[in-house]
């Protein structure tokens, strides 16, 4: 009698897109899809692909740390994923981790320049960003002089660092040949929470402390040029964040932003050029505090799971792991592979992608 072939198949090379989601990526909380980097297949009707284990834990606990940021470069086939407390490179082909480094102010939402050589990481709302080497992880500059350095977009020109300050209203324009502050935007009504910029870089689209809605800056006159409130809906108490609009995105053809309501659990949509006119509003399963795009602008995806045909604006289905848990993120971003190498990566913010 012929034993049964127990040998396990060899798993086939990513081929397509796929949307990586970096948990726990809402706060600590393993509920909301457990630790690793978990794959879905885009074009698939966003399957479960694969979970790979890294380590950022708490150094006392040996828990799972707090996700903050992610990004990739691409000529070194890694993805990046900052913690509380480390900064981690994984190879996107073998899965295996490269290195993972102690940060001693912790690390916050880093970003990856375009030719993937470098990263500008900020300290956990502390005084200073490092410009970090991507290959080795050395540092090597320290930009210092910030009250609560948090959010970090490297343009995808690879022309300018937009570097968005917790506790300050002014958001500072880094250059990143000579890793020196050259320029500002702002003030912003309050304390400048998650942002996004167009592709042109000639705008910028800011929440704000206490602001259930978004302000405008013109990158080019370094002045606020525009206050949006949502209309028809009220401000209330919020989950996480203590912000009433935390997460903004530009659709990547920039012809509409998507800001989101904590207290509503809402996406609210606004034309992406002047007035800024409020289109619809789309709710969602749980408080919103992030949303991204694919790079195309087929899909958005908002932090509390849900996949959305942006054209449509139907939700299409919600992010599922491998134990049917819904999956809810902060830190997503789409990652295109072929013949099991990663080729091109999106962004975890909603950038404009207009570049004229």
């Amino acid at each position: 009698m012929a034993k049964p072939n127990t040998a396990k198949k060899a798993a086939l090379p990513l081929n397509g897109r796929y949307l990586i989601a970096a948990v726990p990526g809402v706060r600590d909380y393993l509920g909301y899809g457990g630790h690793g980097l978990v794959f879905f297949d885009i074009d698939h009707g966003h399957k479960f692909v694969k979970r790979i284990a890294f380590k950022g834990l708490h150094p006392k606990t040996g828990l799972p740390s707090n996700v903050k940021g992610v990004g990739v470069s691409i000529p070194l086939h890694s993805i990046y994923v900052t913690t509380l407390e480390t900064l981690e490179r994984i190879d996107l082909i073998t899965g295996k981790l490269i290195w993972e480094k102690p940060i001693e102010h912790g690390c916050d939402r880093l970003s990856v320049a375009p030719d993937g050589k470098t990263m500008y990481l900020p300290s956990l709302e502390s005084h200073y960003w490092t410009v970090i080497d991507c290959e080795t992880g050395n540092t090597i500059k320290v930009i210092d002089g910030f009250n609560g350095s948090h959010n970090t977009i490297y343009a995808l020109s690879g022309q300018h660092v937009y570097l968005a300050d917790l506790k300050n209203t002014m958001v500072k324009i880094a250059d990143p040949k000579t890793n020196t502050v050259v320029g500002q935007v702002g003030p912003f009504a309050n304390f400048i929470r998650p942002f996004t910029v167009n592709g042109a870089e000639t705008k910028i689209f800011v929440n704000c402390n206490e602001l259930l809605g978004f302000e405008v800056g013109d990158l080019t006159t370094g002045k606020v040029v525009a206050h949006k409130v949502i209309e028809g809906w009220d401000k209330g108490p919020v989950r996480r964040h203590g912000c009433p609009s935390h997460g903004i995105g530009l659709t990547p053809d920039e012809k509409e932003l998507w800001v989101c309501d904590g207290f509503n659990m809402r996406l609210h949509i606004f034309s992406g050029v002047e007035p800024y006119q409020q289109l619809t509003t789309i709710p969602v399963q749980d408080m919103p505090g992030w949303i991204t795009f694919t790079i195309n602008g087929q899909y958005a995806y908002p932090s509390s799971g849900e996949v959305i045909d942006v054209k449509t604006r139907k939700i299409l289905t919600l992010l599922k792991d491998e134990g049917n848990n819904t999956v809810e993120c902060e830190k997503m971003l789409e990652v295109d592979f072929k013949d099991g190498k990663p080729v091109r990566a999106g962004d975890q913010f909603g950038l404009g992608r207009v570049m004229k």
